[in-house]
C-alpha cells in the first residue's frame, strides 16, 4: 500500500489519544466513551488508507483496537498514558522510527530526548480527516 505524500516513511505513530480528542472543543466532554471509540474508527481508516502502524494510549478505559490498530489503556491517573508513551519509546528498539502525535510540551520534550518525533495533536488530527495532509515534526 502506498505511503500518503508528506509521510514518515517506515514510520510508527504513538497518538497521545486524549491529547488528540482534547485538540478540538466539539464537545467531547459531554461523552468521553463515545469520542475514544470515534477516534479509534478514525485511526482504522487512517491506518487502512496509509498502511501506518499506529497505536493510541488512552488515559483510562479504551476501547478495543481494530483493523490494525493496537490501544492501551492506561489506569492511574491522568498522566498514566504519557507516563506509557515514554516506556514504549524507552524501550523500543529504534526510537527515532516512532512518531508521538501529542500537543504535551513537556511528553515531547521527553520522547525527543529518547529519538522520537513529535506532530502537535491538532496537526495530527487534521491528518486523520485529510491523510494527504503533510507531515510536519519538531
Amino acid at each position: 500500500m502506498p505511503a500518503e505524500e508528506g509521510a514518515f516513511p517506515g514510520r510508527r505513530w504513538l497518538v497521545d489519544a486524549m491529547n488528540v480528542i482534547g485538540s478540538r472543543p466539539d464537545g467531547w466532554w459531554r461523552d468521553r466513551r463515545g469520542a475514544k471509540v470515534a477516534l479509534v474508527a478514525q485511526l482504522t481508516t487512517w491506518r487502512q488508507q496509509t498502511g501506518e502502524p499506529v497505536t493510541a494510549v488512552f488515559d483510562g478505559w479504551a476501547p478495543d483496537g481494530i483493523g490494525g490498530v493496537e490501544v492501551a489503556s492506561c489506569p492511574g491517573g491522568p498522566n498514566a498514558a504519557d507516563d506509557e508513551i515514554v516506556r514504549r519509546v524507552a524501550g523500543d528498539a529504534e526510537p527515532s522510527s516512532l512518531v508521538v502525535a501529542t500537543s504535551d510540551a513537556g511528553l515531547a520534550a521527553r520522547v525527543r530526548a529518547m529519538g522520537a518525533t513529535t506532530e502537535g495533536a491538532r496537526r495530527f488530527r487534521a491528518r486523520l480527516e485529510a491523510p494527504e495532509a503533510p507531515a510536519v515534526s519538531g
